[in-house]
């Protein structure tokens, strides 16, 4: 069905650079005409909300303490109703968030109350479109963290508006094809999974006990680690590496200046390796003290905020390419001594031993961090230097298979998720026509729906094909 969808057959041009052309018998309305905006205050009782651009708006208890709690009197905050639009600070990066939860937020945020006569949902979707959000550069006020939208400049912006009858059609095609996209992207991340429980269950074998099946063995001392083999020896992480935390960079002093050094913050470890996409810079001086928080190549590094994610610990090991690098506070630098070698460490620390050890650490904390002398604490077993090199051989030669469709499985989401970005941009912004299709698909629960989903999974195998070629 995707796959089948045709451009409009006649257009015009839209006068709007970033738009271009519209289907001709579409509409234009200048924002303010489709949204009032909302400045009621005087709410105090109301619960907190927060902005994310992945959930949209919602009650900030949900989101966790992931956001700066308000530090100015509740009463100050804005009131948001439920299918209110709310413009943050981080809007122009990713689009208007619509709210799904009534409550009150920042009183720097416009929140906007859609008027009547139109489907909001349609804007839900157009306001996260890649060709809005990149139009929303044009109504951006300040530099570098002090960046915002300019409600005042971006109401008088011409918005598209399809007939209602076509928002509607519109919105229950993406309804369809992205709840179907999400199937597909949800199956093929139950198979990572699995691959990664295995990859696990092959790395905790070689890393409690070794190559020799037949070695003998000894109790470690250490409830969730059992027995392990003889000769190996449990240390303290403290005892086998130098470990370093960041130095406190002021916010104040960050550059996006390509000169600039680029600082190491805990959100760029991720369990898959180092990641630079979100990143900040610090200009360096002669003699200004900082060399001690250089990053070295063959470095861990080891994010002490949530140090455990979804897919894993926060722990990476620094190639080349992070390197020049400086460390911020909240990460930890572990250099192994001689008597550790530094791919052992890494699969130490982000094997199953190191998250039962931080397990009752965490426990009824709503932030988990892991405090130096938390880190240098944990005990470990040790086999000989070589031994731990035959290790990491061994788990190198038996995981790189799973490795490899790992990878694979990840690009899939990764195109998967593009085509779905570029697939609702296309539809809100009338590149392809949807009413035909819209007319076509099975009302929920009804009978047939199985046999629609089987052809749609062929349709994402096709595009599979298509978006890897």
């Amino acid at each position: 069905m995707i796959t089948s969808l045709k451009p409009y057959p006649a257009y015009k041009d839209s006068g709007l650079p970033w738009l271009g052309h519209v289907p001709e018998h579409w509409g234009q309305r200048r924002m303010k005409f489709l949204f009032k905006e909302r400045t009621q205050k005087g709410f105090p009782s109301e619960p907190l909300l927060a902005a994310t651009q992945s959930k949209g708006v919602v009650l900030k208890e949900d989101y966790g303490a992931r956001t700066v709690t308000a530090v100015s009197g509740l009463e100050n905050l804005k009131l948001v109703e439920v299918g209110d639009f709310v413009i943050s600070l981080r809007s122009f990066q990713g689009g208007i968030e619509i709210s799904h939860a009534r409550g009150i937020i920042s009183p720097a945020y416009n929140v906007l109350c859609p008027r009547s006569g139109f489907e909001p949902r349609y804007f839900q979707a157009y306001f996260k479109s890649s060709d809005f959000v990149s139009s929303l550069g044009l109504f951006v006020t300040g530099i570098r963290e002090g960046q915002n939208v300019d409600y005042e400049r971006l109401s008088r912006a011409y918005l598209p508006l399809p007939p209602p009858s076509e928002q509607a059609a519109i919105v229950r095609f993406l309804d369809w094809a992205n709840g179907r996209l999400e199937r597909a992207i949800r199956a093929k991340q139950k198979i990572i999974t699995l691959l990664n429980e295995q990859k696990q269950a092959i790395i905790h074998q070689a890393v409690t006990r070794g190559l020799d099946a037949s070695v003998r063995l000894k109790p470690s001392g250490i409830p969730w680690l059992g027995e392990i083999p003889e000769h190996w020896e449990v240390r303290r992480l403290g005892h086998a590496t130098r470990l370093q935390t960041g130095f406190p960079f002021a916010s104040t002093g960050f550059t996006n200046n390509e000169s600039g050094t680029r600082l190491l913050r805990g959100i760029n470890v991720t369990p898959s390796g180092i990641r630079w996409s979100d990143s900040v810079r610090w200009q360096r001086l002669d003699n200004d003290g900082l060399d001690q928080f250089a990053m070295n190549v063959g470095d861990i590094a080891l994010g002490m905020d949530r140090p455990i994610i979804g897919s894993g610990v926060r722990a990476a090991s620094v190639q080349l390419d992070d390197t020049p690098s400086l460390l911020l506070q909240r990460v930890a630098r572990l250099r192994p001594t001689g008597i550790l070698d530094a791919r052992f460490l890494l699969i130490l620390l982000r094997g199953r031993p190191f998250q039962d050890y931080m397990a009752p650490i965490f426990t009824g904390i709503s932030v988990p961090h892991l405090s130096p002398q938390q880190i240098k604490s944990f005990p470990v077993a040790l086999p000989p230097l070589e031994e731990q090199r035959a290790i990491m051989a061994r788990i190198e030669t038996g995981t790189s298979a799973i490795d490899a469709t790992i990878s694979r499985l990840e690009r899939e989401i990764a195109l998967l998720r593009q085509y779905r970005t570029r697939l609702v941009a296309d539809v809100v912004t009338g590149k392809l026509d949807v009413r035909e299709a819209a007319e076509r698909l099975p009302a929920e629960g009804a009978i047939g729906a199985n046999e629609d989903d089987a052809e749609f999974i062929d349709e994402v195998e096709t595009i599979d094909e298509e978006i890897t070629e």
